[in-house]
């Protein structure tokens, strides 16, 4: 069988722009994936919004998301890393938080970059039972990850205004498409607008509405971009009032309505 990047069934190994085959915006706005992502730096550097905060991304940087955990990634343009997407349910070692990891030993260094090799042969070879032999060296680079938690900058004990910008993330994941006020995003969390607004600007640099606003645009364009689904039913599934008020959010965005986006994609 022909390797499929897009097959989110196998486990995977692809480069920055082959994570974001659409555009840019694919990474840049924040979103959740079906996945685990393993995203390992080795050129340049870039900007992450993980678990509620922002974090400078460098060389010899790791990056674990655990699937459906909100994430945003502005590679700079030299930037170049690999990401390895494991599908959510693989029983394997991986950590059970996000994570990053910044790795000063050159040892370490070395040894994520042999199992991304690896990884990388068994991929674009024809040998047989690559897909297990992904398994494997998966697993050994969630061991990899294991073994360098004391490296991460994400402490698990945070602040209690750290706790609730992770929260409103993690909120945010389900509850994005519900059409709901930011009043009520607030309210779910037990805090007023202002104060949820005013926690995730320092925390992320983003406001809550902004925030809201990304995951939602990168839903609708990933709708529009690789689906046949009529707008209005968009429009609906994404918790707008009427088509015309999702047209006029997509216009004010992205510049384009929704029917050209799609054929921009196509």
């Amino acid at each position: 069988m022909p390797f499929n990047p897009m097959d989110s069934a196998l486990i995977r190994v692809l480069t920055l722009p082959q994570l974001a085959p659409l555009g840019r915006w694919q990474l840049e706005l924040i979103h959740d994936r079906k996945e685990h992502l393993l995203l390992w730096i080795t050129r340049g550097q870039g900007i992450a919004l993980l678990d509620g905060t922002r974090v400078g991304i460098g060389v010899h940087n790791a990056l674990f998301v655990p699937a459906r955990h909100l994430m945003s990634f502005a590679p700079g343009r030299q930037c170049f890393g690999q990401v390895l997407l494991v599908p959510d349910g693989a029983d394997l070692t991986l950590p059970g938080r996000p994570l990053h990891l910044r790795v000063r030993d050159g040892m370490s260094q070395g040894e994520l970059t042999q199992l991304f090799e690896a990884m990388g042969r068994e991929q674009s070879g024809v040998r047989a039972l690559a897909q297990s032999a992904l398994i494997a060296y998966s697993d050994l680079a969630g061991i990899w990850v294991r073994r360098h938690l004391d490296e991460d900058t994400i402490p698990a004990r945070a602040s209690a205004a750290r706790r609730l910008s992770r929260s409103f993330f993690m909120h945010l994941s389900r509850h994005f498409a519900d059409g709901g006020s930011m009043a009520d995003h607030a309210a779910a969390l037990g805090v007023t607008p202002t104060h949820l607004s005013r926690v995730c600007k320092a925390q992320t640099g983003h406001t809550a509405a902004a925030l809201v606003t990304e995951r939602v645009l990168h839903a609708a364009r990933l709708l529009l971009a690789s689906t046949d689904i009529p707008v209005q039913d968009v429009a609906r599934h994404l918790g707008f009032g009427s088509p015309a008020y999702f047209t006029r959010f997509i216009q004010q965005h992205t510049g384009r309505t929704p029917t050209v986006l799609r054929g921009n994609a196509a």
